[in-house]
């Protein structure tokens, strides 16, 4: 039984994450760890809000953290609720230290990470990518679902290959955590960068590899800029894609499954992204 993570901020809860959690937890028979992220840095009040003409207001700020505390619990009990109601197999972890730090740490013991990709941390809106959700990439141990403000069933899988060994590692830690997916239809996206060739890299081999782990898969080969065509690429899709990408980092082996590559689609795009890279 393979461990999946969900984390949410219970002060800003994501019902998206729990959704997508739950029902691949019970898609794939994982055993599903709800993360608290309660970062005790962290609160839903501004420091101006506890000033009053005789300085900080002991009072206000015990009713705020009431509040706060109030809100994370309602979170918590949401989350449970939901897994029970799905049978899911289902733990909860009150992170109360620095929010980033706990949820890397807990990334080393885990298979996956679900969280929302407008998650922050923090009291005020930040554009995409976050602060927390690029840390987040950056040093994770295990592969990441970023997914969007609102739950859609997947439907289909669209791998980003550009015939590193990066791009195809996503694909096998996709099939390994997620083994349900192989039943959707697949497509196997490629740009060729200013190239005549329109064939997919490694051709051959990527094909006998692909047979074997995704059998529903068709094959595109594009022309021109991987950002933009893939992000045109996606405008065309009618269903709700399950996006796979390989690195996430600049300087990785990936040539352009790099940090501007994941940027642009978390800007760009609704679909959720399983993003995966090895060291």
């Amino acid at each position: 039984m393979k461990k999946f993570l969900a984390a949410f901020d219970g002060l800003k809860f994501s019902d998206s994450t729990k959704d997508y959690a739950i029902n691949l937890a019970k898609q794939n028979d994982a055993h599903l760890v709800g993360v608290s992220l309660e970062d005790l840095t962290y609160h839903s009040h501004k420091i101006y809000e506890l000033i009053t003409d005789k300085g900080v207001s002991e009072t206000k700020l015990k009713e705020y953290e009431a509040i706060d505390k109030k809100a994370r619990e309602t979170a918590v009990q949401q989350f449970e609720q939901a897994s029970q109601a799905n049978g899911i197999h289902y733990t909860i972890h009150h992170d109360q230290r620095i929010a980033i730090k706990e949820l890397l740490h807990e990334s080393i013991y885990a298979d996956l990470v679900v969280i929302d990709t407008n998650e922050t941390l923090t009291h005020y809106d930040e554009k995409k990518p976050t602060r927390f959700i690029r840390e987040l990439l950056s040093e994770v141990q295990c592969p990441v679902i970023l997914v969007p403000s609102k739950y859609k069933p997947i439907e289909k899988i669209l791998l980003l290959y550009d015939g590193e060994p990066s791009s195809v590692f996503a694909i096998r830690m996709l099939n390994y955590t997620l083994p349900q997916l192989a039943t959707l239809p697949c497509k196997v996206v490629s740009v060729r960068y200013m190239d005549n060739n329109l064939h997919i890299p490694d051709n051959k081999l990527m094909k006998e590899f692909m047979k074997r782990h995704f059998p529903k898969t068709n094959y595109t080969a594009l022309k021109g800029i991987p950002e933009i065509e893939i992000i045109n690429h996606l405008k065309e899709e009618k269903e709700n894609v399950l996006v796979v990408l390989g690195a996430y980092r600049r300087g990785m082996v990936s040539r352009w499954f790099r940090s501007s590559m994941a940027d642009v689609l978390m800007k760009e795009t609704k679909f959720p992204l399983f993003i995966a890279h090895n060291k």
